[in-house]
């Protein structure tokens, strides 16, 4: 398997990721830098020796990052993209691998995601409990750190769009019976706070309301262009039932109601921030989550 991981100043968190990679022969791991001002470059180069393949660009773009570890990864399929700031092991890597050897198609494989909340506040706590219980995280949840596909889904789109969603953007690009989900689990830590996971979702939300848009331009020029419109968020009747599915979960749960209270504004709040910036012209700014890094 070759592994893509796009870094933009994490010298703090690769050599954790790095060190566990570094020690499987059969995966070819390429870090794809950019724009980075700290040591993560020279960090990636230390730590996975000549067993990883440091390439860097000075364009401050995830999306670039990514296509250009593309290239250096050469035709070797499947093939992982992995966020820098996620804990997986090679078993979870391996696991992938397996479940998308031999198939014919196209075809993206994520492992069950774990978000440890065990450094977080009370609210925050609360936010990702009621989150887990969504639709979008039960049906078929691919990205959020990790993700990989088969050499025919790779081809399904080319270069990858510069988007802000790019996990999401994959992830409808593949019905629910092409996705798998495998029994093995990665590690996302959550924000420290309420308060950083909102600038954090707020982004999310902005890259979410992008691809609809991206979508709803290629619906009017009439183009079938599959990346652009596949991309699309689920219309607004989806998204309702996901909402009524969602309370629904919670009624018969008394115990999560204030959780739940929590929730909407983790939710709402960045829903506003972003649909205020569209209307503005503008992209809100990275706003990383640097609690969950420290």
């Amino acid at each position: 398997m070759s592994v893509v991981i796009p870094a933009h100043n994490e010298e703090t968190v690769l050599p954790r990721l790095l060190t566990e990679l570094r020690a499987d022969a059969t995966l070819s791991v390429v870090v794809s830098a950019n724009a980075c001002t700290d040591d993560t470059v020279a960090v990636a180069r230390a730590v996975g020796g000549d067993t990883v393949q440091v390439i860097a660009t000075e364009t401050p773009s995830k999306t670039v990052a990514l296509n250009a570890g593309d290239v250096a990864a050469g035709d070797l399929f499947p093939r992982a993209y992995v966020d820098a700031d996620v804990i997986v092991s090679v078993a979870t890597l391996r696991a992938l691998a397996d479940a998308l050897a031999g198939r014919e198609g196209p075809f993206v494989a994520a492992p069950r995601l774990r978000v440890d909340t065990s450094a977080s506040s009370w609210p925050a706590r609360a936010h990702y409990r009621i989150w887990a219980l969504s639709d979008f995280r039960l049906a078929g949840h691919v990205g959020s750190g990790i993700y990989a596909v088969t050499a025919e889904g790779r081809a399904r789109f080319g270069a990858f769009p510069d988007v802000i969603a790019d996990d999401r953007y994959v992830q409808q690009l593949f019905s629910p019976a092409e996705r798998i989900t495998v029994d093995a689990e990665f590690v996302v830590r959550a924000p420290a706070t309420l308060r950083a996971h909102i600038r954090r979702a707020t982004r999310i939300a902005a890259g979410n309301r992008q691809l609809v848009r991206r979508a709803e331009v290629a619906r009017a020029a009439g183009t079938r262009s599959a990346h652009l419109v596949a991309a699309a968020a689920p219309p607004a009747s989806s998204r309702a039932t996901g909402y009524l599915n969602l309370i629904g979960r919670v009624a018969v749960r008394p115990h999560l109601w204030p959780a739940f209270l929590v929730y909407c504004v983790g939710y709402g709040i960045p829903l506003l921030l972003a649909t205020r910036s569209e209307r503005r012209g503008q992209l809100p700014g990275w706003n990383r989550d640097e609690t969950s890094r420290a």
